[in-house]
C-alpha cells in the first residue's frame, strides 16, 4: 500500500512536467498566423467568378482526360490546378463562426462549382471517342471508411496549415489525397454514358466535402477563432437556427451514408478473412471473388482440383464465425464458361505477369546500369589513352607503347578490396626512377586516379 502511495506521489509530482511538454510541442498557437488573415484567406477561395470558374473548367478537362487514358499523373496535376476546396472550408469556416453570410456564399460557390464540373466532364466524355472505362473510372465509384478518414484528417491539416504564419505547400497536398476532382468527373462520365457510375461518385464527392468542413469546423473551434457578434440579439437566435438546420440536414445523410460505408467496410473485410482461411483448400486457388454487401453475397471462382460439396458446406457453415451468417456462399469451379470468369482470369493471369515481368525488368535494368557503368569506364580509359599519346611524345620522346587499365588490388592478408589503375610502358630508354615517379605523378593526374602504378619494361 506504502508502495501504490509513493507511486502516486512522484506521479502527481511529474504531472507539472508532463503538461509542460505536451504544451510545448502540441500547442497550435505558437506559430498560429493574425486570424483575420487565415479568414480573409479562406473568404477570397470561397468565390467561383471568373478566373477561378475557368481555371476549374480547365481543371475538369484535364482531369478528365486523366482519367480518359489512365493517367494516374494528368490527374495528380488537375487536383493541383482544382480551386474546389476554397468553398467547402468557407462552409466549415462559415458554420465555427456563425457566419451565416458566408455560410451562403460558400454553399452557392459549392453548388455553381460542382453543377460546372458535371456539365464540363459530361460533355468532354460525350465527344470523346474514348469510351473504355478504366481502372482511374472504375476506383472513383464506391467510398470506404478510408475515405472518409482522408477527408478528415486532410481537412485538418488544410485549416491548421491555413492559420499557420508559413501556410506552405499543405492545401495542394489536401486537394490531393481527398480527391474531390476525380469523382466529379466520373459522375460526367456516369451521366455522358447513361450507367450507375454517377451516384457512386457522387456519393464519395459528397463524403469527401461533407468530412472536409467538418474537419474545418473542429480546427476554427478547438484554435477558438472569434465567433461573429450581432447588435441584434434577435437576429443572432435566427442565424444561429438557419446555421444548425442547414448543419443537420448536411450531416444526417452523410452520417447515414458514412454508417453504411462502415458497415460495408467490415463486411468485405470479414468476407476476405473468410474466403483466405475457410477456402483455403489444397491444389486449389481461389483466382476470382465477387462480395456484395448489398446483396449480402460471396461469389468465388476456384480453379485446380474440384473441391467436394462437404467440404464447401462445411465451409459455408464456419461463415458464422465471420459475422457472416445469412450470407450466400456460391462457389463456381471447373472450366467451363458457366463457372468460369475469362475476363476476372485473364485479369488475374495479367496481373501476376506484369508484377514477375516488372520485377525480372527491375532487375535488368539495374544490371543493365552496372554493365554501362563499367562500359563506360572502359570506354573512358580507351579515350584518354588516344588523348595523351601527342603529349607524351613531346614529354618523353623516348616513350614507344603504353597499356592502360582500371583493375582491382587484392590484400591476400586481410581479402581487402582496392581500385588500381595499372599502366604499362615501354621506352626505348630505360628511365630513371626519379623519372619514373614523375611519369607516375603526370599520369594520376592526367587520367584522374587516386591510385596508379607504372609498370616499364
Amino acid at each position: 500500500m506504502a508502495d501504490i502511495k509513493g507511486k502516486l506521489k512522484n506521479d502527481l509530482k511529474n504531472m507539472p512536467y508532463i503538461r509542460q511538454f505536451l504544451h510545448e510541442y502540441f500547442d497550435l498557437g505558437k506559430d498560429k498566423d493574425n486570424e483575420a488573415v487565415t479568414v480573409e484567406s479562406i473568404r477570397n477561395g470561397v468565390e467561383f467568378k471568373g478566373t477561378n470558374l475557368w481555371i476549374l473548367i480547365f481543371a475538369i478537362f484535364i482531369a478528365s482526360l486523366g482519367l480518359n487514358v489512365n493517367s494516374t499523373a494528368v490527374i495528380i496535376g488537375a487536383m493541383l490546378i482544382s480551386p474546389l476546396m476554397g468553398p467547402i472550408m468557407g462552409v466549415g469556416l462559415a458554420i465555427g463562426q456563425n457566419d451565416f453570410e458566408l455560410l451562403k456564399r460558400s454553399l452557392k460557390s459549392y453548388l455553381i462549382a460542382t453543377v460546372f464540373s458535371v456539365i464540363t466532364a459530361t460533355l468532354y466524355f460525350s465527344l470523346t471517342p474514348l469510351d473504355e472505362v478504366q481502372s482511374e473510372l472504375l476506383a472513383r465509384t464506391s467510398p470506404t471508411i478510408y475515405d472518409v478518414l482522408i477527408a478528415l484528417c486532410g481537412g485538418l491539416a488544410g485549416i491548421i496549415a491555413l492559420s499557420t504564419k508559413e501556410k506552405g505547400n499543405v492545401i495542394p497536398g489536401v486537394a490531393i489525397a481527398t480527391a474531390l476532382m476525380p469523382p466529379l468527373c466520373t459522375a460526367g462520365f456516369g451521366l455522358a454514358t447513361g450507367n450507375l457510375y454517377f451516384l457512386g461518385a457522387f456519393y464519395l464527392y459528397f463524403i469527401n466535402s461533407v468530412f472536409i468542413s467538418l474537419a474545418t469546423f473542429i480546427g476554427v473551434r478547438v484554435m477558438h477563432f472569434q465567433r461573429k457578434e450581432f447588435v441584434d440579439k434577435e437576429r443572432e437566435k435566427l442565424v444561429k437556427k438557419y446555421i444548425v438546420i442547414i448543419t443537420l440536414a448536411t450531416m444526417c445523410p452523410a452520417i447515414y451514408l458514412t454508417y453504411g460505408i462502415v458497415k460495408n467496410t467490415i463486411y468485405t473485410a470479414s468476407a476476405n478473412n473468410f474466403i483466405s482461411e475457410e477456402l483455403n483448400f489444397p491444389d486449389t486457388q481461389v483466382i476470382d471473388r465477387k462480395i456484395s454487401y448489398e446483396n449480402k453475397e460471396i461469389r468465388v471462382v476456384l480453379i485446380g482440383n474440384e473441391v467436394p460439396a462437404t467440404e464447401i458446406a462445411a465451409a459455408k457453415d464456419n461463415s458464422k464465425h465471420y459475422n457472416l451468417a445469412g450470407t450466400k456462399l456460391i462457389v463456381m469451379q471447373g472450366m467451363n464458361n458457366e463457372a468460369m470468369d475469362i475476363g476476372s482470369l485473364k485479369a488475374q493471369v495479367m496481373e501476376d505477369f506484369y508484377k514477375n515481368s516488372e520485377k525480372r525488368l527491375l532487375e535488368q535494368q539495374n544490371k543493365i546500369h552496372e554493365l554501362e557503368e563499367e562500359l563506360k569506364v572502359y570506354a573512358a580509359y580507351n579515350a584518354v589513352d588516344k588523348k595523351i599519346i601527342p603529349e607524351l611524345k613531346v614529354l618523353y620522346p623516348s616513350a614507344e607503347t603504353i597499356a592502360m587499365a582500371k583493375t582491382v588490388e587484392l590484400s591476400v592478408d586481410s581479402t581487402r578490396m582496392d581500385t588500381l589503375t595499372l599502366v604499362l610502358m615501354k621506352f626505348a630508354k630505360h628511365p630513371s626512377e626519379k623519372e619514373q615517379e614523375k611519369i607516375t605523378e603526370w599520369l594520376k593526374a592526367r587520367v584522374g586516379a587516386k591510385k596508379l602504378k607504372l609498370v616499364v619494361e
